[in-house]
């Protein structure tokens, strides 16, 4: 991505050679998720020029001085945020939180350089990432090794939209056996959220998407029901818990503004809570809420990043449960595409098509 606005061009580039703490990955697989459109429209302003992809699963080829716990030839899913491990938040419980997300936007390394070139000109990677590449140079903080039996077209998933989604939803919102939970949006990351609600325990799953395919698919995950807009999954929010409201409401609509907010702060109990996972202009304000209904309501509007998850706990738990039979990890994926076809995926994804697209590298 040249600059913002412009399709994805499809270059080659100049990669270094992995320093010291950092790994060299041939990915298999690449999602194709929604933040590296916002990147492309100009919604998250970034460092151009950057290779894009966050989300992704590959081969180890080589490693820099210092890697001792991953060899080549281990399989590994990228984490879009990175783990040291130190800084205050890794140290408290909150790896999602870590100092190094930082850099994300950057895309440079934890040191502050980069590994893509054009020339003379210095790439940024997504998430300090780049997956859209076919082989990157990443942090040991940004890989989590898997198991080498799990498909790695499906493991790419677990990098970004499956975690966040699900754990949107069992750890941002609580939720416990017997709730009611209403879920905007059922894209790579909405439908997620669906799986999640099903884990916990929830009695009414109630998913919210204009397209049909998507109701459809969400009922097939473990939604209990589904509707096309916003005011018919708020009366049924209301009817099914008889007047009280739901005890949580789930924002993972692609594009996030000020009116599908409100409709999720409509659709809560007292004492309820709205999670905001997707993402809007980040130039704009897209919460505006009336103030003496959350303080008499006592609601809780929160945001959450990577679904509160623990990149270097949860990557792996999700696949466990994958390979357990208990989540669905082949359905996820509607389409693949070759690398040449980046920007017909992402029109499908813009389109409402695909549940998710996966780049396959050959």
């Amino acid at each position: 991505m040249w600059e913002a606005g412009k399709p994805w061009d499809i270059v080659e580039l100049d990669l270094d050679e992995p320093k010291a703490g950092e790994v060299l990955i041939k990915f298999t697989a690449s999602g194709l998720c929604h933040s590296d459109d916002h990147v492309r429209s100009g919604d998250m302003p970034s460092r151009y020029p950057i290779v894009g992809g966050h989300e992704g699963a590959g081969v180890i080829e080589a490693v820099g001085d210092g890697v001792y716990d991953i060899a080549p030839g281990d399989h590994v899913v990228c984490s879009f945020l990175p783990t040291c491990g130190k800084c205050r938040w890794c140290s408290t419980g909150h790896q999602n939180l870590c100092d190094l997300g930082a850099m994300l936007l950057d895309g440079c390394l934890p040191d502050g350089t980069f590994r893509f070139h054009s020339g003379e000109q210095d790439l940024g990677g997504m998430c300090m990432l780049g997956t859209f590449s076919e082989r990157s140079v990443v942090s040991r903080n940004s890989v989590v090794k898997i198991d080498d039996d799990i498909p790695l077209q499906k493991a790419a998933l677990v990098g970004c939209g499956v975690p966040t989604g699900w754990g949107s939803i069992v750890y941002s919102a609580e939720t416990r056996p017997g709730d009611t939970v209403v879920i905007f949006g059922i894209g790579g990351i909405g439908i997620n959220a669906v799986q999640g609600a099903r884990h916990a325990g929830a009695r009414a799953v109630i998913a919210v998407d204009p397209v049909e395919f998507k109701r459809d698919k969400a009922l097939e995950f473990g939604a209990t029901h589904a509707f096309a807009t916003a005011d018919e999954a708020i009366q049924a929010a209301y009817e099914l818990t008889l007047g009280v409201g739901a005890d949580a409401a789930i924002v993972t609509v692609g594009v996030v503004g000020t009116e599908v907010v409100q409709k999720a702060f409509d659709a809560t109990r007292k004492a309820g809570t709205i999670v905001l996972v997707g993402l809007g202009n980040m130039m704009e304000n897209t919460i505006q809420l009336n103030g003496d209904i959350l303080t008499l309501y006592q609601k809780t509007v929160k945001g959450s990043l990577f679904g509160a998850s623990n990149p270097m706990h949860d990557i792996k738990n999700i696949l466990s449960l994958y390979k357990a039979g208990q989540y669905k990890l082949d359905e996820l994926v509607t389409r693949t595409y070759s690398l040449d076809d980046i920007n017909a995926g992402y029109e499908d994804m813009l389109a409402g098509v695909n549940l998710r697209g996966v780049i396959v590298y050959d």
